[in-house]
């Protein structure tokens, strides 16, 4: 396989590099070190620094430094593995198709945009649990997970291939989701060389805020307040996502001239409180946003007859708006324009 001669021609490397070394030979070769570790023996300081402000090494080779480690990457990747919708979603805006994806029949369910996943894309398991002999028998150049999820088999993964890994959720010292979003994004399109094409996709983001932003403008619904809920049914009772500031979906309704009614006093780490049905009357002079799948009708069956959404300001006066259960809130580019097209749609019909 493809990773066994790396790890021969690495071996080998080492080897040379330890006889130069124990030669008295100063020159430094700048070999990569194997996927996963960040460190480049017989570098100075400085040249490591210069490394890492570049990414580039020797032989082709750049250096990706990430949640979990550092990523050695040959080339251009061109069989990917993405064990996150996000990163699939990503690769499939900048042209690239991955090879691999986690949970495809769930990524057809949640991501709804285009283009989609092609027809020839392998399952490699669960998010939380994936296949590592299924990704090994794809034979893939490159790899790319999220933190939180991978922490405890990222060795595994960089054993079969440079893996790079993110972090989407930040404790409030990070960055807001938002921005998490659009560096992973370039980091995606860096390793696949595509910047290019990453600039364009951005570009058309923004122009489709300007353009969101006008309509809603014209429609009366600028600085217009909204509640934004993802809602679904666990063990006979509903659960309610209520989106907090620092998420990435309302960061995203933000850029179109809408505000967030929903004020948290203390920081969600991944965006959203879980409630109850309790916490809608302090946003009942809301507009109410909410994702339900198609086949968990929530709030026909367990607040038909609920005496407290009845009553709401919101649901009197028709202002609930579905947004569709593939409404993907913590996606890429193409997630992003999907939720403001949808917005819009039905608040600026």
């Amino acid at each position: 396989m493809r990773k066994m001669k790396m790890l021969k021609m690495v071996a080998s490397v080492i080897c040379i590099c330890l006889v130069l070394a124990a030669c008295g030979n100063a020159k430094n070769n700048n070999n990569p070190a194997p996927a996963g570790n960040g460190e480049n023996a017989g570098n100075t300081a400085e040249q490591s620094q210069n490394a890492a402000n570049s990414g580039q090494q020797a032989d082709g080779v750049r250096s990706f430094k990430h949640a979990l480690g550092t990523a050695d990457v040959e080339g251009t990747p061109t069989r990917i593995v993405a064990l996150e919708y996000t990163y699939a979603e990503d690769l499939i805006a900048l042209g690239v198709q991955p090879v691999g994806v986690a949970d495809v029949k769930g990524y057809q369910a949640w991501v709804n945009t285009t283009p989609g996943l092609d027809a020839n894309v392998q399952d490699v398991g669960t998010r939380q649990e994936p296949n590592l002999e299924a990704i090994m028998a794809l034979d893939p150049d490159l790899i790319l997970t999220s933190d939180f999820r991978a922490k405890d088999i990222y060795d595994k993964l960089a054993d079969i291939a440079p893996t790079i890994a993110f972090s989407p959720y930040q404790d409030e010292n990070g960055v807001d989701q938002y921005q998490e979003m659009i560096d992973t994004f370039n980091t995606i399109a860096d390793a696949v060389g595509k910047q290019e094409e990453a600039k364009q996709v951005l570009a058309g983001l923004d122009e489709t805020y300007k353009a969101a932003a006008e309509k809603l403008k014209s429609a009366g619904k600028e600085n217009a307040e909204f509640t934004l809920v993802q809602a679904f049914s666990n063990q006979n009772s509903p659960v309610f996502r209520i989106f907090t500031d620092n998420s990435m979906a309302v960061k995203i309704l933000n850029k179109i001239g809408l505000q967030n009614a929903n004020k948290e006093p203390a920081y969600e780490v991944y965006g959203y409180s879980e409630k109850s049905v309790e916490a809608f009357p302090a946003l009942q002079d809301s507009n109410f946003l909410y994702i339900v799948q198609d086949d968990d009708n929530v709030f026909e069956t367990h607040l038909k007859e609920n005496q407290v959404w009845k009553n709401l300001n919101f649901v009197k006066e028709n202002r609930t708006y579905a947004l569709g259960g593939d409404s993907w809130v913590f996606g890429g580019p193409l997630s992003a324009k999907t939720l403001v097209d949808k917005a819009v749609s039905v608040l600026a019909p």
